[in-house]
């Protein structure tokens, strides 16, 4: 184990390589880079063969600059060939790369597996498959529905996900219904009776949870959040639905669509004024016409779009991460993953119903490492209060979920550093 690891991070490398195939589940700050790198660096010394870290879009190059910080040999590769002892790629590019080249696998912000598209989702469960060392690490396995912790488990080998469910939950419709078509309906699983403890002891042996390193035993110092600052502005309209005087909230996501399409000029020019004064700022948008109109209003802007080919798309965010770019426009889904952008404490957002976009968008700049408050406006209108809501609501929902989570996992692995064990043994007659 290198000096540079904190205690904390020295206790889970260890385990993890003891485990083989482990998830790591660490806030963002708590340097998993910094894990991982180690993780597979004793991999490649024990096996001989190199390792594969696969990563989101430009975090690739993020790796291997921490990594020549650390002294440990990591290069990228864009072609599909092994670049030394541990290999960086994204996940864009894995499909040109071959499972039996390497001895493990690091998967970088793992939750990002289950939103890929199914050929992807697929060939990256497959490439794990083939190989004896493999290691997930994200900030949040499954931010408000621990179901999603069976992705994680089926892709390192332990219960698969049907198998899962089978044992921990009941579902209360009673239908004969695979779980895998009630992905949308994970509210209707629950654990059935006295399972909630055995799921947390089995999650426990093969995941480890921290959202701050007391949460291990060690102390916390140097690792303090700033403050994060939340700003609501509801945009005052003219445009209404049809057939109506005045805006209601949207009552279904068709409603609530026609609402962000029929608003996309008030909410951009909202959005743009926030982040005049910003010396770095991100503007996260949902729909490619936000993200083209942003684009044009918002001075030093560079937007990224799903559509640009993977090159451009990284060239712009590894800029923007270099600070040579005044404002990022881009949606969650394609930059909200493992990027560090602690030099940005100011961002624009645009509600939607999903907690995980929201929680990883703002997890770009407010982490463990950033010096100023983060800002984050979020910019809505009278109609789309439904969605407002929703996210405040599994905003809730999300931070119990951990709660617990992190609990359960403590009592399982029964940590305890303050206590000394000096009271003396008595044995029993029979026993000598």
């Amino acid at each position: 184990m290198p000096d540079f690891l904190f205690s904390f991070q020295t206790h889970l490398v260890t385990w993890a390589l003891r485990k083989g195939r482990p998830a790591i589940f660490a806030d963002c700050g708590l340097g998993k880079t910094a894990m991982q790198l180690v993780w597979a660096w004793n991999v490649y010394l024990h096996t001989g063969r190199p390792v594969l870290i696969v990563t989101p879009l430009a975090v690739a190059t993020q790796t291997e600059i921490e990594a020549r910080k650390f002294g440990i040999e990591a290069a990228v590769s864009r072609n599909g060939k092994a670049a030394g002892p541990i290999t960086v790629t994204n996940y864009d590019r894995l499909h040109l790369f071959t499972s039996e080249d390497y001895a493990g696998v690091v998967c970088d912000e793992s939750s990002a597996i289950k939103a890929f598209d199914g050929a992807r989702r697929a060939l990256v469960t497959e490439f794990l498959r083939k190989l004896p060392y493999r290691l997930l690490c994200t900030a949040t396995a499954a931010p408000n529905d621990y179901i999603e912790l069976g992705t994680s488990s089926e892709a390192l080998g332990e219960l698969g996900y049907m198998d899962m469910l089978n044992r921990f939950f009941t579902n209360d419709r009673n239908s004969s219904a695979t779980g895998r078509g009630y992905l949308g309906e994970a509210a209707n699983w629950r654990f059935k009776g006295h399972a909630e403890q055995a799921f947390w002891r089995w999650v426990s042996s093969w995941a480890r949870a921290i959202r701050r390193p007391s949460d291990l035993g060690y102390s916390d110092d140097g690792f303090a959040l700033p403050e994060l600052i939340h700003r609501q502005h509801v945009v005052k309209t003219e445009h209404v639905a049809e057939g109506v005087l005045f805006n209601l909230p949207a009552t279904g996501l068709r409603e609530e669509r026609e609402e962000a399409r029929r608003t996309i000029g008030e909410r951009c020019a909202a959005a743009a004024e926030r982040l005049t004064d910003a010396r770095h700022g991100i503007a996260w948008c949902q729909l490619n016409p936000e993200g083209d109109l942003l684009t044009r209003e918002i001075d030093g802007a560079a937007q990224v779009k799903g559509s640009d080919h993977v090159d451009a798309k990284e060239e712009i965010l590894t800029a923007f991460s270099r600070g040579e770019i005044r404002v990022l426009v881009t949606k969650p889904s394609i930059a909200g993953w493992g990027l560090n952008w602690q030099h940005c404490n100011r961002m624009t957002f645009f509600p939607s119903h999903s907690y995980e976009q929201y929680y990883q968008a703002v997890r770009r700049c407010w982490r463990f490492g950033q010096q100023h408050p983060v800002t984050v406006d979020i910019v809505t209108t009278e109609g789309a209060a439904r969605a407002l809501a929703s996210l405040e609501r599994k905003a809730k929902q999300a931070d119990r979920m951990f709660d617990s989570l992190v609990a359960h996992m403590r009592g399982a692995v029964s940590i305890r550093r303050s206590l000394s064990y000096d009271t003396p043994v008595e044995v029993p007659s029979w026993a000598s």
